[in-house]
């Protein structure tokens, strides 16, 4: 009993750094976007893009770590990362108190936080 607490404790552990390893990606990542948006003035539809494409690289890392750590069912372990990112991000959007009109894509940003973390756990290699 106590080596299953051990192995869920550990599995809390890191997927508690894989989502700190995550953010901290995406925080570089938005920083570079606000450069380049700075620098030539891109508009708001090639920002869009970008933080789409930002929310599938990330999520894809995090898939792609998850699914190297674990043996079986990789694309379920990178399903699970894609969806706690996607928690991280809906939590941390509540308290900064996101606009109204983020709401509509909710279920757009699941899906590609879900769908890039499965595509990264597909892709990933074993231990």
């Amino acid at each position: 009993m106590n080596n299953v607490f051990n192995k869920n404790k550990a599995g809390i552990v890191f997927f508690a750094k894989l989502l700190l390893y995550c953010s901290i990606l995406t925080g570089v990542l938005l920083l570079i976007l606000a450069f380049l948006l700075y620098q030539f003035g891109w508009g708001e539809k090639a920002v869009s893009i970008s933080v789409i494409l930002i929310y599938l690289l990330v999520t894809a890392f995090g898939g792609w770590m998850a699914g190297s750590k674990m043996e079986k069912r990789k694309f379920l372990w990178g399903l699970l990362a894609g969806c706690l990112y996607y928690a991280l991000l809906a939590i941390v959007s509540a308290f900064v108190g996101g606009h109204e009109e983020g709401s509509k894509f909710f279920l757009t940003t699941f899906v590609l936080c879900a769908a890039g973390g499965m595509l990264g756990g597909m892709f990933s290699k074993g231990q």
